[in-house]
C-alpha cells in the first residue's frame, strides 16, 4: 500500500513546494518514506520546469529543508488518477481543483490547513511579500504537516520501516 499527497498552489513555487520538501521530510524521518509519496504542482503554468522561487529555498533551507531538487509542475487531470490527497494552500486553488476534479475521483481534495492546529484556513502567498511572508509560510507548513502525518498514520495504520 502506498499513500500519494499532492501539494497544490498557484504557480508551485513558493507555496506547494514548501510543503512538498517539508512534509517528505518528515515522512522520511519517521520512517513511512516507503508508504507515503509525496509531489506538488501548480494550477497556472508560468513556472513550469522552473526551481522554487529564492526566497521560499533560502527560508527553507535556513531551517534545514533542501528544496533545490523540485521544479514546477502544473496540476492535470491524470494527477486524481494517481493521488489519494490533493491538498490547496488557499481556498481559490481548491476551487479551481474542485472545477477539475472528475466524478470517480474519490480521494481528499481540501484545504491543507484543514489539518494544522492553527485557526487558519489558507497559507497566504508570500510572493510579493517580504522576508517574513516566508516564514510563516513555513510556520503554518510546519504545523500542518506533522498533523497531516499523523492523522495518515492513524487513518491507514502505517507501520514504520514495513512496505
Amino acid at each position: 500500500m502506498s499513500i500519494k499527497v499532492l501539494f497544490v498552489c498557484l504557480g508551485n513555487i513558493c507555496r506547494s513546494p514548501t510543503a512538498h520538501g517539508i512534509f517528505a521530510r518528515y515522512v522520511k524521518q519517521q520512517q513511512f518514506d516507503h508508504l507515503i509519496n509525496v509531489d506538488s504542482a501548480g494550477t497556472g503554468d508560468w513556472h513550469i520546469g522552473k526551481a522554487p522561487d529564492e526566497r521560499s529555498s533560502a527560508a527553507a533551507l535556513r531551517r534545514g529543508y533542501d528544496l533545490s531538487v523540485l521544479r514546477a509542475r502544473q496540476v492535470s487531470a491524470v494527477d486524481f488518477e494517481h493521488f489519494d490527497y490533493i491538498l490547496a494552500m488557499d481556498k481559490k486553488n481548491l476551487r479551481d481543483l474542485q472545477k477539475m476534479r472528475p466524478s470517480h475521483f474519490n480521494g481528499e481534495l481540501a484545504l491543507f490547513l484543514d489539518y494544522g492546529n492553527h485557526g487558519e484556513l489558507e497559507v497566504p502567498d508570500p510572493y510579493y511579500g517580504d522576508g517574513e511572508g516566508f516564514e510563516r509560510v513555513l510556520d503554518l507548513v510546519e504545523n500542518a504537516s506533522q498533523h497531516l502525518l499523523r492523522q495518515l498514520i492513524e487513518r491507514h495504520h502505517l507501520v514504520r520501516g514495513i512496505a
